[in-house]
C-alpha cells in the first residue's frame, strides 16, 4: 500500500510539472532527451539516477535532462551529406546617399561572376532591406564544392581587376559589413531561382549554445507546416561568424499574404508545440523584409 501511495504522488506532482503534455504521441522534454543520428531523428527516454556526490536526490535526477557525448559535430549531423554546399551570407550597410549607385555597381559586375563557370560559385540572391535594417544590402552566395571551392574563388579574384576595382569603388559606399559562413540544413529546400515579383523575409535566430541539435529537431517536423503557398526558400546555420546563429528565408508576393500564411499554420495540429519548445532555445531574434535587386537569381 506504501508503494501505491508513492507511486501516486509522484504522478501527481509530474502532471503539475508536465502540465501540457502533448496528445499525439510526442513527448515531454522532461522525460526525455532529443537525439539525432545523420540518418534519422529519434527519441530516447532518459534514466533517473541519483547524483555521484549525493548532493541531490533521487527524485530530482528525474527532471535532469541526460545528454550522451557528441561524438560527430552538430555541423555533421544536421546539414546536407550529398551535396557539400558552402553558403556565404553578407550584410552591407551602406551610406544613404550612396544606396543607388551601390546597387547599380552590383548589378553591373556580381552577375559576371554568378555566370562565369571560371568561378564555382553561384549567386543565390541579393536584395536591399525594406523593413528592418535600414539602407542595408544582403548578398548570399553558394560555393558547390565547400571550402575548397570558397578558397579557389578568393584566390582567383585576387586576379579579377574588374572585381577589385568593384571592391575599392564600393568601400567608399559603405559603413560597415560583416559576413557569416553557413551551411543549410538537410531538411530544408535548396534554393533554386523563382518568378517574381516576391518579397523575403529573413528571419535570423541566435540561438543558446548547445541547443542546435533540438533545433534541427523539432523544424525537421515543424517544415512540412511552411511549405503550403512555396514560402520556405532555405534554412541555413552558421559556422564562421557569429555562431548558433541560424537563419530561415522565406518568399511571399506581400505583406498581407505574409500575414495570412503565418496566422494559417496555426491550423495545423502540433505547430503550437514547435513553437512552444523552440521558443526557449532563442536568445535574440531578428526579421529583415527584403526586395530583390533587378539581378538577383531570387525575384
Amino acid at each position: 500500500m506504501q508503494n501505491y501511495f508513492l507511486i501516486f504522488i509522484l504522478l501527481w506532482i509530474l502532471s503539475w510539472c508536465c502540465p501540457l503534455l502533448p496528445s499525439t504521441g510526442s513527448y515531454c522534454p522532461l522525460l526525455a532527451e532529443v537525439r539525432l543520428t545523420p540518418s534519422q531523428l529519434f527519441l530516447r527516454p532518459c534514466s533517473a539516477s541519483s547524483n555521484r556526490n549525493g548532493e541531490d536526490s533521487w527524485f530530482k535526477s528525474l527532471f535532469v535532462r541526460k545528454v550522451d557525448p557528441r561524438k560527430d559535430a552538430h555541423s555533421h549531423l544536421l546539414a546536407k551529406k550529398e551535396e557539400s554546399n558552402l553558403y556565404k551570407i553578407q550584410f552591407h550597410n551602406v551610406k544613404p546617399e550612396c544606396l543607388d549607385a551601390y546597387n547599380k555597381l552590383c548589378e553591373d559586375v556580381l552577375p559576371s561572376i554568378h555566370t562565369n563557370e571560371y568561378y564555382p560559385c553561384e549567386l543565390v540572391g541579393t536584395w536591399n532591406t525594406w523593413y528592418g535594417e535600414q539602407d542595408q544590402a544582403v548578398h548570399l552566395w553558394r560555393y558547390r564544392g565547400g571550402y575548397p571551392a570558397l578558397t579557389e574563388v578568393m584566390n582567383k579574384l585576387k586576379n579579377n581587376k574588374e572585381f577589385l576595382e568593384y571592391r575599392k569603388e564600393r568601400g567608399r559606399m559603405l559603413l560597415s559589413r560583416r559576413n557569416q559562413l553557413l551551411l543549410e540544413f538537410s531538411f530544408w529546400n535548396e534554393p533554386v531561382p523563382r518568378e517574381g515579383p516576391n518579397i523575403y523575409e529573413l528571419r535570423s535566430y541566435q540561438l543558446r549554445p548547445g541547443t542546435m541539435i533540438e533545433w534541427g529537431n523539432y523544424w525537421a517536423r515543424a517544415i512540412s507546416y511552411r511549405q503550403q503557398n512555396r514560402e520556405a526558400v532555405g534554412g541555413f546555420f552558421s559556422q564562421i561568424g557569429h555562431l548558433y546563429m541560424v537563419h530561415h528565408l522565406w518568399a511571399y508576393k506581400n505583406l498581407q499574404l505574409r500575414e495570412d500564411t503565418r496566422n494559417a499554420v496555426w491550423q495545423h495540429e502540433g505547430w503550437n508545440e514547435v513553437v512552444y519548445y523552440t521558443v526557449p532555445l532563442i536568445q535574440h531574434m531578428d526579421s529583415r523584409i527584403m526586395i530583390p535587386m533587378k539581378t538577383s537569381p531570387l525575384q
